[in-house]
């Protein structure tokens, strides 16, 4: 088994740590540290990394100015209750950049918000219609 460790840089840690936990419908709890986060799943698979622009020194984390953030990244998350996490995302933003429907391709439903740094997610049904 393989698995992918995404890494974001954002500007406030604890702040997105809560509105991911927010979107997938998660219990509050805080990141291991003000710098870095987890948002683990129920069995403790890593869904995605928050770390804090310019901590730890690592040449692609330093700053989001070189570039507009989220510039080429789409966060792409499968889930196995789209209709409540609709209803978390409507409580996150005040529009969807997408509202949803059937993607064509995968026959699932999804629907698209930006995150509080500016990064494009989608949220696709586990199951096709």
């Amino acid at each position: 088994m393989k698995r992918t460790w995404t890494i974001i840089g954002v500007g406030d840690v604890p702040g997105s740590f809560k509105w991911y936990q927010v979107l997938f419908g998660q219990p509050a709890t805080l990141p291991a540290h003000h710098d870095f986060g987890q948002i683990l799943d129920s069995d403790g698979t890593v869904l995605l990394c928050l770390h804090e622009w310019g901590a730890h020194g690592h040449p692609s984390l330093m700053s989001p100015d070189p570039a507009t953030p989220g510039n080429g990244l789409l966060l792409f998350f499968r889930v196995d209750d789209f209709d409540l996490a609709l209803q978390r995302a409507l409580s996150l933003v005040t529009r969807l950049e997408e509202e949803p429907h059937v993607n064509p391709n995968t026959q699932t439903k999804e629907f698209s918000l930006r995150d509080p740094d500016g990064y494009y997610v989608t949220i696709s049904a586990l199951s096709a219609v």
